[in-house]
């Protein structure tokens, strides 16, 4: 699957826990940039993600990224 289109999919899934369909997600992309992408919906969007891709993050992995882009590496390298 390709990089974008992983983006994309994770967009999707921002838009729907969130509940917006405004979002537009970019590899710079942080909670700060994102209205409600607070701790606990940092927590369902994870869980969306794992689902969806069928991958499990550890903690570590969770815990390093900085932003969108180091999330979606993060799923391509998986």
């Amino acid at each position: 699957m390709e990089r974008n289109e992983i983006l994309m999919k994770v967009q999707d899934i921002f838009r729907d826990v969130l509940d917006d369909e405004d979002i537009v997600l970019e590899d710079q992309t942080t909670a700060e940039d994102v209205e409600d992408w607070d701790s606990l919906s940092h927590i369902q969007l994870i869980k969306e993600i794992e689902k969806l891709f069928a991958i499990r993050f550890t903690s570590r992995e969770i815990l390093s990224w900085n932003n969108v882009g180091e999330m979606i590496d993060c799923i391509a390298s998986k």
